[in-house]
């Protein structure tokens, strides 16, 4: 079960394709159930080359989403909505969460449960995965597992009580997240988290539970085509990359202010460039912040290409001579790029929080160099280190470190957990195992 599926360009939409997938090479036979493609245009976006990249044995099962607030065709608004918006969408969001306590997707709840019941009918499921966020992805595997006893794994992404940037919890005990929550982890048989941060936060509030929590890192799923450009060794002038969405969460303003300081105090990074690639939210709306600092890009030789379908991003690697890594600040956030941009060999650039867990999942990387402080100062200072360091860097370091990087692939994430998952459901063999 997953909100976010292809053609979805969300960032959690790779985690989910990648685990259906997994499973499906493994010899399972594979249902996924989420949301109508009109959901992904009206939302997220819509990134069709990652649709074409799915198993052919998974079996899709798309279950329009019920999301009136993303429609804006006012043709087709009721009367109520059109002559009392607020009071329309005040009653939307009470009755969807009455279902549900989750804001805009509780009202798919009983979609789901009906969904989730008739493919069992059709055809008998072992086990479900919910992957998370929205929290009601959960909905499914609860729901089989009450009435007909399946075993199911909640996979989340991120948290539902616990503010990732922050630190925070942001729901109060006993609130129906809360409740829902204590539920749902009770029932079931495993709970993935994609770092030990997170992990331990939740240990510390489920400690009953604690020996059913699991950390399933993400990983990469293409290994990225970067061949050095050896044209001159050392070179003179670079290119430094960015792949990713750029969210609000990003410090963007910091990040340009680092970057014009490294091109005053280094003549390498002066005649250097670095190229932006990406969405600016998780959704259709723009980064504000990111566009007020559009009109110092060309004064420091920096470039937004707009988005890259998944099928492009590997090439686009050999392009470069370095990455950056940006991420919002918090200690329990680990940026999905990370295993990605290890992958390719290149020398990063960390311009975030040193506190968070980026930094310790990339510590042991021999081309990774962090900045000490979350702020333009210490971002320069780290510019112009990777600088220094993809000048020299020969094509034979870059083979050395792309292998060191091999045990960030996706499936050496989620290969422990298939086999542990195929011995608890008791699958005489994987061919006939179900999901």
């Amino acid at each position: 079960m997953a909100w976010g599926y292809p053609p979805s360009r969300g960032s959690g939409v790779y985690r989910a394709w990648a685990t259906a997938n997994a499973f499906a090479e493994r010899g399972w036979r594979v249902t996924v159930l989420t949301a109508d493609r009109e959901t992904f245009a009206l939302t997220t976006g819509t990134d069709t080359s990652l649709e074409a990249r799915i198993n052919p044995s998974v079996q899709v099962v798309r279950v329009p989403f019920p999301a009136p607030g993303f429609r804006n065709d006012v043709r087709k608004w009721s009367r109520l909505r059109a002559e009392a918006p607020e009071l329309w969408n005040g009653f939307y969001e009470w009755r969807g969460q009455r279902m549900f306590p989750e804001r805009v997707y509780g009202g798919w709840r009983r979609a789901l449960e009906h969904a989730a019941r008739e493919i069992h009918a059709a055809n008998p499921v072992n086990l479900t995965i919910g992957t998370a966020n929205p929290n009601v992805d959960f909905i499914p595997g609860f729901v089989l597992h009450e009435a007909f006893g399946v075993p199911y794994v909640m996979d989340y992404r991120d948290a539902w009580q616990l503010d990732v940037f922050s630190g925070n919890r942001i729901t109060a005990e006993s609130s129906a997240v809360d409740r829902w929550e204590k539920r749902l982890v009770a029932g079931a048989s495993e709970v993935w988290f994609v770092n030990e941060p997170i992990l331990r936060w939740h240990a510390e509030v489920y400690p009953e539970h604690a020996s059913k929590l699991r950390v399933v890192s993400n990983g990469y799923d293409f290994a990225p085509i970067a061949v050095p450009r050896t044209d001159r060794l050392p070179k003179a002038s670079l290119v430094f990359g960015y792949v990713g969405t750029i969210s609000a969460a990003v410090p963007i303003r910091e990040i340009i202010d680092g970057w014009a300081l490294a091109r005053k105090r280094s003549a390498l990074v002066r005649a250097s460039r670095l190229e932006l690639y990406g969405h600016l939210s998780h959704t259709a709306t723009a980064n504000s912040d990111f566009e007020a600092q559009r009109e110092r890009f060309k004064t420091h030789a920096i470039s937004h290409g707009g988005s890259l379908q998944k099928s492009a991003v590997s090439a686009k690697y050999s392009e470069f001579d370095a990455l950056v890594l940006m991420a919002g600040a918090g200690r329990y956030v680990t940026g999905g790029k990370v295993y990605e941009y290890a992958a390719t060999g290149l020398p990063i650039a960390s311009v975030h929080d040193p506190a968070n867990d980026t930094s310790s999942a990339l510590a042991q990387y021999p081309w990774w160099r962090g900045s000490a402080r979350a702020d333009a100062e210490s971002y320069a200072a780290t510019f112009i280190e990777v600088a220094e360091l993809a000048a020299a860097q020969t094509e034979e370091q870059r083979a050395a470190a792309r292998e060191w990087a091999r045990r960030f692939e996706r499936e050496a994430q989620l290969a422990p957990r298939i086999d542990g998952l195929a011995e608890l459901i008791g699958a005489v063999g994987t061919e006939e195992a179900t999901s």
